[in-house]
């Protein structure tokens, strides 16, 4: 695992652009197509707008997402809409490269088909976990990563690939990509700003292994490739470089 922190999310958010393309064009080196799975929320809107801006041939690449809200598309709320509008539409990513999750669906329908997709795609025999090769993603105030919060059954889940959860917090249903499959990613990059992260971050760094209690912990419980990405408030609890 190692970590990079710079002076405001902007420039945090070019350097995990640029890591996540470095990653990309490794796995374009040997393979007709890459895969990337994202994640949504405030913070990697910059990531994507400095993604787009790549001259990266992004037809070559399949898009995943590593969790969704359970709402339509057009929503607001969507991580599916932030993606579009941000990298999806500005680099004219092909539509047959977009693997979205189906959440104006029944969620449990939405969860199944996507989990039906990703072994479709991947040819996965039973039992077999896909290998991403970047999953992206991001933690909450609460070490919450994708939509696996403390307290989570799910995060227990290592044979699953994807489930509708119910956040009690926020009083909302989410599809997730399970632990099993982010584990299983051949690199992991996360992204996180701001100062009410700062605690969340300290504890997933320095706490003993609790994913129960620190679901962001799941980043490096296997040993892959793990490389985090802060601005200066987030990471203000961790140390010196």
């Amino acid at each position: 695992m190692e970590w990079h922190r710079y002076g405001d999310l902007k420039r945090a958010a070019e350097a995990c652009a640029s890591f996540i393309v470095a990653r990309l064009e490794e796995a374009l080196s040997g393979n007709e197509h890459a895969t990337l799975a994202v994640s949504g929320g405030v913070t990697p809107k910059p990531m994507f707008e400095a993604l787009a801006a790549r001259r990266f041939p992004w037809r070559r690449v399949h898009l995943f997402w590593v969790d969704e809200r359970a709402v339509p598309p057009t929503d607001q709320r969507s991580n599916y809409r932030l993606v579009a509008e941000t990298l999806l539409i500005p680099a004219q990513v092909p539509n047959e490269n977009i693997h979205r999750i189906r959440a104006e669906l029944l969620r449990d329908a939405a969860a199944r088909l996507y989990a039906e997709e990703i072994r479709d795609f991947f040819g996965l025999e039973p039992g077999e976990m896909p290998h991403f090769d970047v999953i992206h993603r991001g933690i909450g105030p609460d070490a919450h990563t994708a939509s696996l919060f403390p307290g989570e059954p799910l995060i227990d889940d290592r044979e699953g690939i994807a489930a509708a959860v119910h956040v009690e917090k926020l009083a909302e249903w989410r599809i997730t990509l399970l632990p099993g499959v982010l584990e299983a990613a051949r690199n992991t990059v996360l992204l996180v700003a701001g100062a009410d992260k700062a605690e969340a971050v300290r504890a997933t760094f320095h706490e003993p292994f609790e994913p129960r209690r620190y679901p962001a912990q799941l980043a490096s419980s296997r040993g892959r490739p793990v490389t985090w990405f802060f601005d200066q408030a987030a990471a203000r609890l961790i140390g010196p470089d």
